[in-house]
């Protein structure tokens, strides 16, 4: 997989910056409002709930930005085939990409062949419908130990991307993180940052400790060298 050029410079940025709505609560106006800003901006997906992919899908259409959906999301405490029927059926509705969590359990118990088995079983979902698979460790719950575990587990899985936070549970996206990440996962894999990054100088620093795509509601203050204050 070929990453997005590194530049980290303002002009450049929107390219890493999927624009997300995963608040339960959002409205069809505000979704589109997020569609309407990501073709603007030209950023390089919209991530949203599965409810919302087919809404999305329709909106975008001819922008060239991506649909992205999440699965087994925030908590990823849903079994495995669950999450691929879940995965199958969003990019069947549009989605190009799919952000799953992970079972945490299993990596918190070390795990390495359930988390293996979880990720499989998405990755090949996903990957029927030519889509590609963002798996999520939830930084903020493990260990250093154990995000490596994850991130190997991803790897022998198949996924396309190893991603740092929901944004639900607690903590957010660090560079340090993201560096270990990019260490484990080696140079093929991406790697995406999310939960907590607001500003312009937080994507540089995530793109400069490895990350090739970053996870924001604020990608516009991003964008224009703004603090952004909105959560995930």
């Amino acid at each position: 997989m070929s990453h997005e050029a590194a530049t980290g410079g303002t002009p450049d940025i929107a390219s890493y910056i999927d624009h997300t709505l995963l608040k339960p609560e959002a409205s069809e106006a505000e979704i589109l409002k997020v569609c309407a800003e990501a073709a603007e901006y030209h950023f390089k997906s919209v991530c949203v709930n599965p409810v919302w992919v087919k809404t999305v899908k329709k909106a975008l259409k001819g922008s060239g930005v991506l649909t992205c959906s999440v699965v087994g999301f925030p908590l990823g405490a849903t079994p495995s085939d669950v999450k691929a029927f879940e995965a199958r059926g969003a990019v069947l509705d549009g989605a190009e990409e799919v952000d799953m969590v992970i079972n945490i359990a299993a990596a918190r118990a070390n795990d390495k062949g359930a988390l293996v088995d979880d990720i499989a079983a998405v990755a090949e979902a996903v990957h029927e419908g030519e889509a590609i698979l963002k798996v999520i460790i939830e930084t903020a719950l493990l260990s250093d130990d154990q995000k490596v575990l994850a991130c190997q587990a991803a790897v022998e899985a198949g996924a396309d991307f190893v991603k740092t936070s929901t944004g639900f549970n607690g903590g957010g996206a660090t560079a340090e993180d993201v560096a270990l990440m990019r260490r484990t996962v080696g140079p093929d894999l991406g790697v995406k940052a999310s939960g907590g990054v607001r500003s312009l100088a937080d994507a540089q620093a995530m793109i400069a400790a490895g990350a090739t795509r970053i996870g924001a509601s604020s990608g516009i203050a991003i964008v224009k060298g703004e603090q952004g204050s909105s959560a995930y």
